[in-house]
């Protein structure tokens, strides 16, 4: 009998601690909670210092957060991109953060007052040396490459790399984008619906050169030991793409999401979120960036909308693409 009601109590206080241990619930995307990815890296070191349980919860982002409007779960989104912070921020289930942004390091000025970056990359065509040995060296070059160069992309309607390339269409040829994609088109051997599809058939050897980031062959490099695989880098510039952090406005555990927000610009959370995400730190020095980071081949010239000019440029672009494919 004092056996059963030792154990009871035992039960009963353990129950108690968890209960008043407090719940930080981030949403974040598949890939970023997966074991190879950052989540379980980052988990480790907030929970270290903040007396909190931090759980993820995988799968879509804004959609999920949307479709459950005040009642979400979520205390933070972390995996957003400048593609929809127009549309969160027009929800107004979004709070303003509070959080010192001096540290950032972007290629350009950032002074969001709700969205937190914590990693960057830019939009790049990849390939491997020992099959094309001399790529193009500019999108001009690219276009005008004999047409049995293969190239697998993204669709743009499926896939946040597939949108920045028909953004970075845009910035780089305006109300050329159309021709310049009938350039392109013969080209193309295969549309992928997302990313992880189309760099697999690229490393299968089923493409001269990927849709991808300037930062991918740090991975083959660091990873693997294989510095065969390098980024294209063009003098008309690359779209720049940065993946953010925000609190929602409901949450119970403000001063947790705060304090997270900030964790992520830290020391420790930037060290390792190169080789964690296989992208470029937000708010670390490039003399700090990891050892194969530092070897990467990135452009002079950066190109990036703002919210709003990504709206609104979005469908039309989507459509000259669609159109000039569709030939």
């Amino acid at each position: 009998m004092q056996k059963t009601f030792t154990l009871a109590a035992g039960l009963f206080l353990a129950t108690q601690a968890v209960a008043q241990t407090p719940v930080l619930t981030v949403y974040a995307p598949d890939y970023f909670v997966s074991e190879w990815g950052p989540g379980p890296k980052i988990e480790a070191l907030f929970e270290a210092d903040c007396a909190c349980d931090l759980q993820f919860k995988p799968g879509d982002l804004l959609p999920r957060v949307l479709l459950e409007g005040a009642r979400t779960e979520a205390d933070v989104v972390i995996g957003l991109n400048t593609d929809v912070t127009r549309r969160a921020r027009a929800s107004g289930l979004f709070a303003p953060h509070d959080v010192d942004l001096s540290a950032l390091t972007l290629p350009v000025d950032w002074t969001d007052e709700v969205f937190v970056p914590f990693n960057y990359s830019h939009t790049a065509f990849v390939y491997n040396t020992e099959r094309l040995q001399e790529a193009p060296d500019s999108f001009a070059a690219l276009l005008e490459a004999p047409d049995d160069l293969r190239l697998i992309i993204q669709d743009p309607r499926s896939s946040v790399s597939g949108l920045a390339l028909v953004l970075w269409m845009q910035a780089v040829f305006g109300d050329e984008a159309e021709a310049a994609w009938a350039q392109l088109a013969p080209k193309i051997v295969t549309v992928t619906r997302g990313w992880s599809e189309a760099y697999g058939l690229f490393t299968d050897g089923e493409a001269d050169m990927v849709l991808s980031y300037t930062t991918s062959p740090a991975y083959h490099l660091i990873a693997e030991g294989d510095d065969t695989k390098k980024a294209a880098i063009f003098p008309e510039g690359h779209y720049f793409m940065v993946e953010l952090a925000a609190k929602l406005a409901g949450t119970d555990q403000p001063d947790l999401a705060d304090a997270f927000l900030s964790f992520i610009l830290s020391e420790p959370f930037q060290s390792m979120i190169g080789t964690g995400n296989w992208s470029i730190p937000a708010a670390l020095p490039q003399k700090d960036w990891p050892e194969g980071f530092q070897a990467l081949d990135l452009p002079e010239t950066v190109l990036f909308y703002s919210e709003a000019e990504a709206a609104a440029l979005r469908d039309p672009a989507i459509e000259a693409w669609r159109r000039a494919l569709s030939r």
